[in-house]
């Protein structure tokens, strides 16, 4: 089992930045990654990683988000840059436990979730 809590999410202006933290704790997760969704839409991937390294990201997000992982490899950090109104969403943290696939565009092979942390952005 993993636990996961996420933080960091607020409300900001467009254009600005904000940083999401994903504590995990319990078993050790081999990947963990970040997704959003918004009210009325499919949740999206943003950004998945190896707890060995490597990362991956969804095309269309990358460059304004940055995923990385702490050295005790349990916090994961989603670091948003120039944010957008269209960046508002509940952005959950996500983990697994076995190996396989670590990417944005399978939510589903993910077994543990958190309960998200709401980014509301303003033009």
């Amino acid at each position: 089992q993993v636990r996961l809590v996420e933080s960091g999410g607020g409300s900001v202006q467009a254009g600005e930045s904000l940083t999401l933290s994903c504590s995990a704790s319990g078993d050790a997760p081999a990947c963990m990654g970040w997704f959003r969704q918004a009210p009325g839409k499919m949740r999206e991937g943003i950004g998945t990683m190896h707890v060995d390294g490597g990362t991956t990201y969804t095309e269309s997000l990358k460059g304004r988000f940055t995923v990385s992982l702490d050295n005790a490899k349990t916090t994961l950090y989603l670091q948003m840059n120039s944010l957008k109104p269209e960046d508002s969403a509940m952005y959950y943290c996500a983990a697994k436990t076995l190996g396989g696939y670590c990417w944005p565009d399978l939510p589903n092979s993910f077994d543990y979730w958190g309960r998200g942390t709401q980014v509301t952005v303003s033009s």
